[in-house]
Formats: structure tokens, sequence, C-alpha cells
């Protein structure tokens, strides 16, 4: 089991340099591989009034006079020991973990980063309970009752919530209950600390509008599951035991079900937690994803570098700690 441990986190540290690897190319090797020069790149930071001073000043400050590896090397040694940035005459210390800072602000990515994650993370985790719970029951319940007028009901339902895109269901939340029925007059993110019921109160909405996307596919994966493993020998044998119904179902169809539910929770998770772009975006919340939102539309790569690792983090983590669930369960999966 150790020997498992310890590859899966020697495998999660390698994926997250190749992450930073790709990105850091995607700024600074494809630019140069259409023709543009370091001088053209580093004017883009300058702004209107570039001049050949401040263009060099600039490639010095962000190291685009040196070679790209050299670059990397230095924005992954800067997240563990920190960094000095000089802009003009002065010089300002990033301490680590250092992102680097904002090459269109000069403020420090980092900071920015911590602020943000708990407004993405209050997001997904509410979300997340949501359309686990409501996924999986309206999944069995449609299994149970196969054929039926309530089975077909659940899965127009679920077709509609994964035909329908998020901003058009956020949207549509904020129109009814803020517009016609102004039940809530103002969504805005309140910190969990500072008020927790009007904390859960703004972020309802944005709960149910995210989450009818993922419950929606929960339910038809939990109810294709169960419609299988209901159908075992073993089902059978449990039922000629005499064993409960609810028992049967909980314990032996349901289970067995779980399964696929619990890879794809770690998968949609972790890309929850590392940014929900478009719902951010709807509701005006001033998470992860909306930061990244900003960053990519100006080219600021300290912002988008900085995200994009945080976002790789906390998915290779989910996949970790299913991976160990995994291993827990079925030993066949530690020698694989």
């Amino acid at each position: 089991m150790a020997a498992y441990i310890i590859r899966r986190v020697f495998g999660a540290v390698l994926l997250l340099l190749i992450v930073s690897a790709v990105t850091f190319a995607i700024f600074f090797l494809v630019p140069r591989l259409a023709g543009q020069t370091m001088d053209q790149l580093a004017a883009q930071y300058v702004g209107k009034d570039a001049n050949p001073q401040s263009i060099l000043a600039v490639k010095q400050n962000l190291g685009l006079d040196q070679p790209l590896y050299q670059q990397f090397w230095h924005f992954i040694k800067q997240i563990f020991v920190g960094a000095d940035y000089t802009f003009g005459p002065e010089v300002s210390h990033c301490g680590a973990p250092c992102f680097g800072f904002s090459f269109k602000n000069h403020v420090e990515v980092w900071p920015e980063l911590t602020a943000r994650i708990p407004v993405t993370f209050s997001l997904a985790i509410g979300a997340a309970v949501i359309w686990l719970i409501s996924g999986v029951a309206i999944g069995v319940v449609s299994a149970l009752k196969r054929g039926s007028i309530l089975d077909r009901f659940f899965m127009a339902v679920a077709l509609a919530g994964v035909s329908l895109p998020i901003f058009f269901t956020g949207m549509l939340a904020l129109g009814v209950f803020t517009v016609q029925w102004p039940v809530w007059e103002n969504i805005t993110y309140v910190p969990f600390t500072e008020n927790p019921l009007e904390w859960a109160w703004n972020l309802l909405i944005p709960w149910c509008s995210l989450a009818f996307l993922y419950s929606a596919l929960y339910a038809r994966i939990t109810r294709a599951g169960m419609l299988e493993t209901m159908g075992e020998d073993y089902i059978r044998t449990a039922r000629a035991k005499g064993l409960r119904e609810n028992v049967i179902i909980g314990k032996h169809g349901l289970r067995a079900a779980l399964t696929p539910i619990v890879t794809i929770f770690g998968m949609d998770f972790g890309l929850l937690v590392g940014g929900a772009v478009i719902t951010e975006q709807v509701f005006s919340f001033q998470g992860l994803g909306f930061y990244a939102i900003d960053g990519v539309r100006g080219n600021d790569l300290p912002i988008v570098m900085g995200v994009t690792l945080i976002a790789a983090f906390f998915i290779v983590v989910c996949n970790l700690l299913v991976d160990l669930v995994y291993a827990a369960i079925d030993p066949r999966v530690r020698y694989s």
C-alpha cells in the first residue's frame, strides 16, 4: 500500500510539472515559433508609449532575454524560495510560494489566488453535495421504477439538464428569482466566517443552477448502473436468502453501482474547485474562474500560470484520493 501511494504521489508531482511546462510553452515558445521576437512580446506589457529603454527594462525584469529553459527554471524555483522583482527604482520581494507579479497591475498573484479560492470552493462544495445526493437518489428511483411514468419524467428532466448549458440555466434562475419573483434582491458572495446563513442563502441559486447540470448526468449513470447490478446473480441469491429489499438495494445493488460515480465525482469536483468559470461569470463571483478570464484577456502569464497550477493541483489531489479509495477497497488495484 505504501509503495502504491508513493507511486501515485510521484506521478502527481510529475503531472504538475508537465502542466506548468505546457502552459509556460504556450505563452513563450509558441509566439517564438510564430515569428514573434522577445522585443515584441515585451512591448505588449509596456503599454502604448513603448520605447527601447522601457522594452529593455521589461525584458530584463521578466527574464525574457534569457533562454527559455532558464525562464522556466526561474518560475519553478520562485514557487519554493521566492524572488525579487524590480519595478523602476523599487525592488519588491515575492515570498514563497511565489507566482510572480501581474504584468498589468504589478500585484502579487499568490495573495489574489488565496483570496479567491474560498469563493470557488464554497461554490463547488455546495453544488457537489446537491448534485451527488439528488443525482444518485433520482437514478436509484428511476431504475427501480423502470418504464414507469416517474422514470420517464426523471429521465426527461435529466436529458434537459444535460442539454441546457449553465449560462442559460443560471441567467434563467437570476431572471426568475431576482426580477420576476424577487426572493433574492442581490446575490453576492458573503464569507462563511462573517455570516454562515447569509453565505448559504446567497449561494443557493448558484448551487442549484450548477447542480442541475451535474445531477442530470449522475442520475443517468446511476440508473444505468443500478439496472445492470440489479440483474446480477448475487442479487437473486440475496433475495432467495430472504434479505430485506432495502438491504439488497442499498448494500448490494447501490454499492456496486457507485463505482463509476466515485470516479467521475473526483474528476468533476477537482475541475470545479479549479475554477467554475461560466458560473462565476454569470453570478459575478470573484473566484478563480473569474480571475483566470481576466488573465487570459490581458495575456497576463503569472495569473494564468497561477490559476492553471492551482486547478491542476486540485484535480490531481482529487484523482489521487479516488485512486487511494480504490486501493483500499480492491487490493488488485495496488498491484496493477
